[in-house]
């Protein structure tokens, strides 16, 4: 009787044992339900939040997409192009910032302080070769953003070695005209030449060629606006026009309104096949100097101070030829560009404006001109060739040759080059140039360059 009692409890018990496991677990179950119905819930509300934000973006991206939507290709610039994807990115009020750092190292062979171009007015502090030693070169800050589906802004602020902080580039330009037009109001660099329109960092050289520095002091800026248009056609062609203040060399500052230099400018390109593009263009620039000053020695060599007041006009052809085999530039390609500069100037000039002041017609026709090649032989690597040389041309000083001379000799250099970039975003240069400006003077230099760019920065043009 107890063994069978005692069997009894026992399968009563195993038979409990399931029972509470099966509740135990189907408590279980039902929490592990409830968490996943929470789950659920907190996904579809986060689904629905982001369908809004996405139809609210397409909203947007639709409006900037349809204004720019009748502008031809070639107009399509950075500004333009991006004006989409800044609106759908939600950073529309948040600029680029850029920062590009150079330095530079000179060996030169001659005192820097005494360099001057031979039978050619100085044109202010932005010439020469700078100083020797160790110097901190021009670093770049550079802000650009789409302000709105109708202009564009940026602007570069250039930091010297010797702490002075300028405005290079400030304007705020169309991203909506139509017909292939863009206006552009503000200081900016002018459309004239191959060169000028681009920043120094992007040069393939630590300089500017003698003729820009001759005849534009290094690099001409306007403060005024531009109109280009750019044809609707498969072959580029554009054309351009500046009117602005003419402060800058070859003009100077003058209290009077209106514009004080104008410039025309024309460029046509394309492609040859799919591994060669050209370009070719010719500019024209105005100038109205008024006592525009400037230092030189006189025939019996004494130190005197000039100004010339008269009209400057500036006559450019430009030329580049590039080729990488198949259009694919990442590891071998060639550059090949030049340009020729024609300046006449007529006026008055006064001599010795310090002590004598003697005041008389002046009339002169002077040219100039470089050629350069760059090869990149291999990834990250490139050697360049550059030649300048100016014409004097023909000079009368009228009766204050008497005290002024012009000779027949012919500033020139020439420079060899050698660069090595990391990535896009680092170089570092070696540069020798023989350097001839000066009559019977030879000016070995050697240049160390170091170029840098930090954050976000726009795409260089042709």
């Amino acid at each position: 009787m107890f063994q069978r009692n005692t069997l009894a409890l026992a399968v009563l018990a195993l038979s409990a044992a399931p029972l509470n496991a099966i509740a135990a677990d189907s408590t279980e179950l039902q929490q592990i339900r409830q968490d996943i119905e929470q789950l659920r819930q907190s996904y579809e509300a986060r689904i629905r939040e982001l369908e809004t934000r996405l139809q609210q973006t397409d909203v947007k991206a639709s409006a900037a997409q349809q204004a720019t939507s009748n502008l031809p290709a070639q107009t399509a610039s950075a500004p333009a192009a991006n004006a989409t994807t800044q609106a759908a990115g939600g950073n529309a009020f948040n600029p680029e910032i850029s920062l590009v750092l150079s330095g530079t190292y000179a060996n030169l062979s001659k005192d820097p302080k005494n360099w001057q171009m031979s039978n050619f007015m100085p044109s202010g502090d932005e010439i020469g070769p700078g100083k020797r030693g160790f110097s901190l070169g021009e670093s770049e800050l550079g802000f650009r953003a789409n302000i709105d589906q109708h202009f564009y802004g940026q602007a570069t602020l250039a930091v010297s070695g010797e702490n002075e902080i300028g405005v290079e580039e400030a304007f705020v330009q169309t991203t909506s005209l139509p017909k292939g037009l863009q206006a552009k109001a503000g200081r900016f660099f002018s459309g004239i030449g191959y060169l000028n329109g681009q920043h120094a960092h992007t040069w393939d050289f630590v300089d500017a060629p003698l003729a820009y520095q001759a005849f534009l002091g290094g690099q001409y800026s306007q403060d005024g606006a531009q109109l280009k248009w750019v044809a609707p056609t498969s072959t580029f062609l554009e054309l351009g026009m500046d009117v602005g203040a003419g402060e800058r060399f070859p003009g100077t500052t003058r209290n009077k309104n209106g514009a004080g230099s104008t410039a025309l400018f024309a460029h046509l390109g394309g492609d040859i096949g799919a591994s060669q593009s050209w370009q070719v263009g010719t500019s024209w620039l105005r100038a109205a100097p008024r006592d525009r000053t400037y230092d030189a020695t006189d025939l019996a060599g004494n130190e005197v101070s000039n100004s010339f007041s008269g009209r400057s006009q500036l006559y450019i052809v430009d030329g580049v030829w590039k080729w990488a085999p198949n259009g694919n530039a990442e590891r071998i390609n060639l550059k090949l560009q030049g340009e020729y500069f024609r300046r006449r100037e007529t006026g008055e000039l006064a001599y010795d404006t310090a002590a004598q002041n003697l005041s008389d017609s002046y009339r002169s026709a002077q040219s100039g001109w470089y050629v350069q090649s760059v090869y990149q032989f291999m990834p990250r690597w490139r050697v360049g060739a550059r030649f300048d040389q100016l014409d004097s041309g023909t000079v009368d000083y009228a009766s204050n040759g008497d005290f002024l001379a012009n000779t027949n000799y012919k500033p020139k250099r020439s420079s060899l080059m050698l660069d090595w970039s990391p990535s896009e975003f680092s170089r570092i240069r070696l540069q020798y140039a023989k350097d001839q400006a000066r009559q019977g003077v030879k000016d070995d230099q050697i240049f160390v360059q170091y170029q840098m760019s930090l954050g976000a920065h726009g795409a260089h043009s042709y």
